[in-house]
């Protein structure tokens, strides 16, 4: 029996996730100024990745990594494949790090004084019309 071919991927594909990925950035950072946090950078790019946010609330200066996945309409939101964060490895941890360090060294001149610097992530999961179903924040994910 021959193996079923890999489903092809199409460019609306691309654009589609790419517009979840604004999405569920938009929905984090506006729960981040909610709790007073300044977002002070979104989709930070380097050679080596991206920083999706990056906020400060006087105090703490936190690099987030967010993770959104949508849902259908009659779906629940829990179950295989439905949780945002499951799908964070170890690999995209320790990038996560290596950015903000790279950062950290690059504005130095012009970032604010923080006492803690934390890695949060931020689960996002919405329905097919974009609205939100559930937010998950875990603080110092990593």
């Amino acid at each position: 029996m021959k193996p079923s071919p890999l489903p092809r991927r199409h460019a609306g594909d691309a654009d589609r996730r790419r517009a979840l990925g604004r999405l569920g950035e938009q929905i984090a950072a506006r729960y981040l100024e909610g709790l007073r946090f300044s977002v002070l950078a979104r989709n930070v790019r380097t050679r080596r990745g991206e920083i999706d946010l990056i906020a400060f609330d006087g105090a703490t200066l936190v690099f987030a990594e967010v993770k959104t996945r949508r849902v259908g309409p009659r779906q629940r939101d829990h179950g295989p494949g439905k949780h945002p964060l499951a799908g964070l490895r170890a690999d995209q941890r320790v990038r996560l790090r290596s950015l903000a360090a790279a950062w950290l060294r690059e504005q130095r001149a012009v970032r604010p004084y923080a006492r803690t610097i934390r890695f949060d992530a931020i689960g996002i999961l919405i329905d097919g019309r974009g609205a939100l179903r559930r937010l998950e924040h875990v603080e110092g994910a990593w």
